[in-house]
């Protein structure tokens, strides 16, 4: 069998809220959720499953490549909800969007606080 990736825990604050961001940004169905998660799945059936830790939250990097038309339309989302932006990973560049890896790219943070860069072209 080869290896693939199937799911990871995201630590949220707000596992609802946290659900509800990334399902509406990504645009992606409600998944069945269980216990102490909140899943989101992924087209490629990736499960995010959120939950609160009893521990204080340290920022994770999650970035998720998209097609150009779902770039647009979540990054029009971001903008209309004033979720604050940058084109770069050192947050040095706010309000804009990168055009690196021959793709376009933007990073920003979700409730929780975790850095979430969404690009339309791998790095590899």
């Amino acid at each position: 069998m080869s290896v693939t990736f199937n799911h990871t825990i995201v630590a949220a604050k707000d596992r609802e809220e946290s659900a509800r961001f990334f399902r509406e940004l990504l645009e992606v169905p409600a998944a069945p959720s269980w216990g102490p998660f909140v899943n989101v799945q992924l087209s490629d059936g990736v499960l995010l499953q959120f939950a609160e830790p009893p521990v204080e939250i340290q920022m994770q990097h999650y970035a998720f490549l998209v097609d150009d038309e779902l770039f647009d339309r979540a990054y029009r989302r971001l903008q209309d909800g004033g979720v604050v932006h940058w084109a770069d990973p050192q947050m040095r560049r706010p309000g804009e969007i990168n055009h690196e890896h021959g793709g376009r790219g933007v990073y920003f943070k979700d409730p929780a606080g975790h850095a979430i860069e969404l690009i339309t072209r791998p790095y590899l």
